[in-house]
């Protein structure tokens, strides 16, 4: 199947301004939903600069010069202030997604075993567990419609919890994921007056409430470890690893605060990836009648009736194919910010200590120059002759270089499990004129979840 011929799943897009925008309408958008800022050139050229501050800010769109940013040099660009501004809140300032430098180092050493691919592979029962609970829960509800995004939400809670925490841990998930969204739903205000550089005090509109959401869940971790220090795990996990974690230049290990940043971390980007990863693919899926016959032809060859086990992964090809084309058009970080920590030359550019770089990931997968056919649903860009030509600063779901996310094998191979699973039990049938539009949140998340109408096969 190829874009030639015209049956290729093309979903809507979003519109972007081709004039600049007032700052007016530019703050109404960045607070609605930041994506919508953005420029259509930046699906267009390979660099594009655009008036902010006093320096400016430099959109690298261009795969050989993400590269330089996110790897080739990427000690002159860490991660930029607004970073901290929008996620310390409700991760910390000191966790391994926002610490930089020596400190960054040594938790990403500390938090590594867990996701080793063996280890990872060896977890295989706990994916498919939790996507057979969801299968008969879904299959209860056949004919129904249900909100799939809150579903795999929910779906890959679970597994964070059995494979992370030893499944001993039991959560309010419910709740969990609603402070989760109502934090990352003020977002934009806080973008918003980042860029106006209001003080972080000031309020806006969720800002109590939110604030009261992190304190529920920071809570909520600090019991997990008061709990795991008191009966400590019969089966290492990921917290007796941060436990006994210490720094290599000094000897210290973490203390329950730093604990507490680093699993909440782990548990809400675990499971936000993948549950939104299997969101937008099940929604894709419905679109596509080709792609859905191929991929249930997979499962009952690689798989068949029983359980995926760690043997199928790699037979699941076209599984994971799939996977990669819903990460592509909707990949769950659209955007890496980072600022020139030095002055710096960046292709053909001097660039002046402070200045923002940002790589929009979002346009970059979705560029006209790195694509063809952009905008369109083809898991087939993926097979592996033309995975193998694709510059590596053209695909980035999970960044790239030595801050790329620590947990991306554990993502893709969960997904393709549970995916394998899900798909070969159910139907997801599409609403007839729903057009899910992709809204940041931190994440990319579908504006209004994923009704969809779930049948039994």
């Amino acid at each position: 199947m190829t874009a030639a011929d015209g049956a290729l799943f093309t979903p809507e897009v979003l519109s972007h301004p081709v004039e600049p925008l007032g700052l007016l309408r530019f703050l109404r958008r960045l607070v609605d939903n930041p994506l919508a800022t953005w420029p259509q050139a930046v699906f267009e050229e390979k660099t594009l600069e655009v008036p902010f501050g006093k320096r400016g800010l430099l959109f690298v769109m261009d795969p050989p010069l993400v590269d330089e940013v996110l790897v080739g040099i990427a000690a002159a660009f860490p991660k930029a202030p607004i970073i901290r501004r929008t996620i310390g809140p409700a991760v910390g300032d000191d966790s391994i997604f926002t610490a930089e430098g020596a400190a960054w180092r040594w938790q990403r050493r500390a938090a590594s075993p867990p996701f080793r691919h063996g280890t990872i592979l060896s977890f295989l029962p706990a994916f498919t567990a939790s996507a057979i609970t969801t299968v008969d829960r879904l299959g209860a509800s056949s004919g129904d419609t249900v909100d799939m995004a809150e579903a795999m939400m929910e779906t890959t809670f679970d597994v964070i919890v059995e494979t992370m925490l030893s499944g001993r841990t039991r959560f309010d998930t419910k709740r969990f994921g609603e402070e989760i969204s109502r934090y990352f739903d003020t977002v934009g205000w806080i973008a918003a007056y980042t860029t106006l550089r209001l003080p972080d005090w000031l309020p806006y509109p969720g800002r109590r409430r939110a604030m009261a959401g992190n304190r529920f869940l920071r809570a909520e971790m600090a019991r997990v470890i008061a709990e795991r220090r008191i009966a400590p795990s019969p089966v290492p996990d990921l917290l007796d690893a941060l436990i006994a974690a210490t720094d290599p230049e000094d000897g210290r290990a973490m203390t329950d605060a730093e604990l507490a940043d680093n699993l909440l971390t782990f548990v809400v980007a675990g499971h936000e990836t993948t549950a939104l990863a299997l969101t937008w693919a099940l929604w894709l899926i419905g679109h596509a009648p080709a792609v859905e016959a191929r991929l249930l032809d997979e499962v009952e060859r690689v798989v068949g009736a029983g359980p995926v086990e760690a043997a199928h992964i790699e037979g699941l090809a076209y599984t994971k194919q799939v996977i990669q084309e819903a990460m592509r058009l909707y990949p769950p970080a659209p955007i890496i910010p980072r600022i020139a920590a030095e002055d710096v030359t960046l292709g053909d550019r001097q660039l002046a200590k402070g200045t923002p770089v940002y790589i929009p990931v979002y346009a970059v997968h979705r560029h006209k120059l790195i694509w063809d056919h952009p905008a369109a649903f083809d898991p087939d860009r993926f097979a592996p002759e033309k995975a193998r030509q694709l510059h590596r600063g053209a695909y980035l779901p999970f960044g790239a270089g030595p801050r790329i996310c620590i947990g991306a094998a554990f993502a893709q191979i969960e997904a393709v499990a549970i995916l394998a699973t899900l798909i070969r039990s159910l139907r997801f049938v599409p609403l007839p004129g729903h057009r899910p539009m992709p809204t940041t949140r931190l994440t990319l998340r579908p504006e209004g979840g994923m009704p969809m109408r779930v049948e039994r096969r």
